[in-house]
Order: C-alpha cells, then structure tokens, then sequence
C-alpha cells in the first residue's frame, strides 16, 4: 500500500504559555474600601491569533477585561492578555478555524483567570471569580456572523 495517500499526522503542542499584557487600576482607592460593596461588573473577552514566522507556529491570546464599578467610581480595572505559543501541524483548513478560534482561547482562559483572580485580591479586593467561558459556542457565533455579513456567491465589492 502507498504511503502517499496517507493524511499528515496531527500535531498540537503547546510551546509557550505567558502573560503578555497585565494591568490593575484602583482609580478612586483608598475612598473605596469604605463604600458599601455592592459592585456592577463589566466583563469583555477577545481573542487573538497570528501566524509566526516559523511554520505550523501560531500565537494566541486571550484578552480578559473586568471594569468593577460601585454606583458611578471605578472600584478597580484589571486586564490580562494571556498568550501561547501553538505547534499546530496536520490538521485542515476546516479543522484549523476551531483549532485556533475555540481550543487554544479555551487552553489560555483558566491561565487568565487565575492572574485576574490574583491581581483583585492583590489589590485588597474580594475575590473575582470569572465562570467558565463556551469558546465553542463562541466560535460558532462568530461563524454564523461571518456567514451572515458575507453570504456564499455574494461578490465582496473591492
């Protein structure tokens, strides 16, 4: 039997895992350890994904954003941008969308989560426990978006 009709075998390495970006603002501290907690919380999430130079390597980022808020001042800020570096060999081109766009923010996402939590309580908060994030569905959506903004057989106007 040919060797040339066998598929590449798949590769997933995770290479490299670190924090890129952190940031934690306590804009209206120490006033604000003495307002009544009751705090109004701001979350945004993005991802993130380039081509390096070597081949099959791909950064990923995962971008978590918290504004807590109590009333009208800012409680405190944090961001963290939690990134890998993948090794992501052998797959399609159907299978590398999910790869990069779902399985590897999933990967990056606890890491976040875990400096967020760290950095609120470093900074003489309560805990901030951020859920669990669907980065399937997430992905799905995004798909769907795409193939609404762009249908099959439209023409993309230059």
């Amino acid at each position: 039997m040919s060797e040339q009709n066998t598929p590449p075998e798949k590769q997933f390495v995770m290479q490299k895992l670190y924090v890129k970006d952190v940031s934690f603002e306590t804009p209206n501290s120490p006033t604000i350890f003495s307002a009544k907690w009751e705090p109004k919380i701001e979350f945004n999430l993005a991802s993130n994904a380039q081509a390096l130079l070597q081949e099959d390597l791909y950064e990923i980022s995962v971008t978590v954003t918290v504004t807590v808020k109590l009333e009208n001042s800012t409680a405190y800020l944090v961001e963290v941008c939690q990134a890998g570096i993948f090794m992501i060999k052998g797959f399609t081109d159907q299978e590398m969308g999910p790869m990069i766009g779902s399985y590897c923010p999933g990967v990056l996402f606890p890491y976040a989560r875990e400096a967020v939590s760290d950095l609120v309580i470093k900074g003489g908060f309560p805990p901030m426990l951020l859920a669990p994030v669907n980065f399937d569905a997430l992905y799905a959506q995004h798909v769907q978006k795409l193939q609404e903004e762009h249908p099959p057989g439209a023409k993309a106007l230059n």
